[in-house]
């Protein structure tokens, strides 16, 4: 059987890397992205099961990737699922607006990220 796909974004190592580990754990292929503008790109090539990202950005706005995601029919259909501060609410809710499945506070994403696989991937 093949294993799903998921991607994560982050520029952050903490918990960028440790939620690869996580998920290579739970029995997905990983692959992750350190550059904000490849996400995109690399969402159409490699069809993920699911987008997991760092939401707050040095540079750069990932809510704009997530719309033009969500703007294309072939990929619109692949959950993200973000992390960011709890303190950023402006942030998270621009992350939802553009259509981010689920929002998750980077303090305690490693934690619930079972639980929130489960809901961003069910069927609705």
């Amino acid at each position: 059987m093949t294993q799903p796909l998921a991607i994560v974004f982050y520029e952050s190592l903490l918990p960028g890397r440790q939620l690869a580990n996580k998920l290579t754990d739970l029995g997905y292929r990983v692959q992750t992205v350190t550059v904000a503008a490849g996400v995109a790109d690399l969402v159409r090539k490699e069809r993920p099961m699911v987008l997991i990202a760092q939401l707050g950005l040095r540079h750069g706005d990932f809510c704009g990737v997530i719309a033009e995601l969500k703007q294309d029919p072939a990929v619109a259909h692949v959950p993200v699922i973000g992390y960011t501060s709890t303190k950023d609410k402006k942030l998270q809710d621009a992350a939802v607006k553009a259509g981010a499945k689920l929002v998750a506070a980077d303090s305690a994403i490693l934690d619930q990220l079972p639980h929130l696989l489960e809901h961003a991937l069910a069927v609705e």
